[in-house]
């Protein structure tokens, strides 16, 4: 039987439930466990694919296309899960198959209300974790305790803790402990308020997570054992950690987290193995060196937007025992003619992104990368860009471009397959989730995988336009990865460079903090050697 974990969060969002969560599934699994995670966000959008990175940061993709929140980034880094279709589901998406159904008429005539019915198809979410290959499954609630839009959801938890049964289900509740600088003093009450709150809906959490910028004294435990109605040893701190992320399970394990709650839960403790994960934090710790990378998107301003793209270059930097520091610049501010806000760095990576905003400035940085010898990695757009660069500097297209952005360009070097250009509905053209990919033999990319084929995922829908595949080739252009049956392009290279590559799928979804992608592993290698040579 499946055991029920849920994590909720009090007094401020953006406390880190879903790194508390991630981490708390990391330390289960090493212990033997069979885990599996998902996120219920209070927002009335489906998905939050059709949402602006600057609205909720960047949109995570999983193996099987969905697009979901980017905590469930985390899941898969922290804990090294494959999370899915049932692994994030929105206010949205509840309300639309309930709505659906009653069309249907699949509620017999019924008054269809928020209780039962919005909170028996939470349940069914919440259930659709279970299997009989997951020992323990866990739900993070999004928002924060007294947020109107949350209710239904923790409602919905209620109710299941109530019908799973003693030791079949827990809530862990992350709150803030903040520190008062003119008083000089760890402030109790706020916290003390959010657990009245989910007291008052009929929720009495079992463990009681507090982050803080300070220590916490034994009084501070106490104190919020006793109002909080908590024994004081499920009272955990989680103080802010100095370096890295990576460090929360270890400071977690100190505490007996894990033990703990598998206590609750009324399961053997078995043994915590994460030595490898020692050892990763210590070598991200002492890093041997460092490098710069210049990261030019349209989405700067708000770091989420691409928090994929950063951890897996701070990933590649542990692979190499280096420090990556990441240079971030706004696409548009390129788009001046100077370069000075490029100069120092050792390679240019361009991400994904979708419209014409900021592409003139991507491929300007692309055109520096290129005449400066620097190692460049292009990702999604950044690969569009890369040939729409080469197209019009190498191959001489004048005025190639895109028809996302251009319709009535001389070249279009870039543009919607046959087969999509007369969909009315846009959104069913996405190329989303993983497909296969071959490799061109002795390849910089089959040199960086070491293997013929691989599987990545997508979000994009305008591809390589084939009709200037041989054109492009004869001028350098490399195409080194293909789908299976050779249609769509999806890596292409400068073959006479350490690293100049772009691919059409997102790589970062798949990077892991112990086991670096292998294109990031390598362009951070080929950035090590072009500071080596200047």
């Amino acid at each position: 039987m499946t055991k029920h974990i849920f994590v909720t969060g009090g007094v401020v969002s953006s406390l880190g439930k879903g790194i508390t969560a991630a981490s708390l599934a990391m330390l289960l699994k090493h212990r033997g466990y069979r885990v599996a995670i998902q996120k219920l966000d209070p927002y009335i959008n489906v998905d939050p694919g059709t949402m602006s990175p600057y609205q909720h940061g960047e949109v995570y993709v999983t193996d099987d296309g969905a697009e979901t929140d980017l905590d469930l980034g985390h899941y898969e880094r922290f804990a090294e899960l494959s999370c899915g279709k049932s692994s994030n589901y929105t206010t949205g998406r509840i309300y639309s198959n309930v709505i659906a159904r009653e069309r249907r008429g699949g509620y017999l005539g019924g008054t269809v209300q928020v209780i039962p019915h919005i909170t028996d198809e939470i349940k069914t979410a919440v259930r659709s974790l279970a299997a009989d290959d997951v020992d323990i499954a866990i739900t993070e609630v999004g928002g924060t305790a007294g947020d109107i839009e949350s209710l239904p959801f923790l409602e919905a938890c209620r109710q299941f803790k109530q019908e799973a049964g003693r030791g079949n289900a827990i809530f862990i509740h992350l709150t803030l402990v903040p520190y008062i600088k003119a008083a000089g003093e760890l402030k109790t009450k706020p916290s003390q308020q959010s657990v009245g709150i989910l007291r008052n809906i009929g929720i009495t959490p079992d463990i009681l997570v507090c982050r803080s910028e300070m220590p916490m004294q034994k009084e501070h435990l106490d104190k919020l054992a006793l109002f909080c109605n908590v024994a004081t040893d499920m009272v955990i701190e989680e103080q802010d950690v100095k370096h890295t992320i990576f460090e929360v399970p270890l400071e977690l394990a100190k505490q007996q987290f894990d033990t703990k709650v598998l206590e609750m839960l009324q399961l053997p403790p078995r043994t915590l193995d994460i030595e490898q994960w020692r050892k990763m934090v210590e070598r991200i710790l002492h890093p041997a060196g460092e490098v710069t990378v210049a990261v030019v998107g349209k989405y700067i301003s708000l770091k989420d937007a691409y928090k994929s793209i950063y951890e897996a270059l701070n990933h590649a930097g542990t692979a190499n025992n280096v420090k990556v520091n990441v240079r971030m610049i706004e696409a548009e501010e390129l788009e001046s003619g100077s370069d000075e806000l490029l100069k120092g760095v050792n390679a240019v990576l361009v991400p994904g992104g979708f419209g014409d905003r900021g592409v003139p400035g991507k491929i300007r940085a692309i055109t520096y990368a290129r005449t400066h010898g620097l190692p460049f990695f292009g990702i999604c757009l950044g690969m569009q860009c890369m040939v729409i660069e080469f197209a019009r500097n190498v191959a001489n297209l004048a005025g190639a471009n895109s028809t996302e952005f251009d319709p009535d360009t001389p070249f279009p070097v870039i543009d919607l397959m046959e087969e999509q250009r007369n969909v009315a509905d846009k959104g069913g053209t996405m190329r989303l989730g993983a497909y296969p990919c071959a490799l061109v033999p002795k390849s910089r990319a089959a040199r960086a995988y070491n293997k013929p084929n691989v599987s990545e995922r997508h979000r994009h829908r305008y591809e390589f336009n084939n009709f200037y595949r041989e054109q492009l080739e004869q001028c350098g252009l490399k195409i080194s990865g293909t789908s299976p049956d050779g249609k769509l392009v999806e890596i292409v290279e400068l073959p006479d460079r350490d690293f100049f590559a772009a691919c059409q799928f997102h790589p970062e979804f798949k990077s892991r903090p112990m086991e670096a992608h292998p294109l990031f592993r390598d362009f951070v290698a080929a950035a090590i050697k072009q500071k080596v040579k200047k």
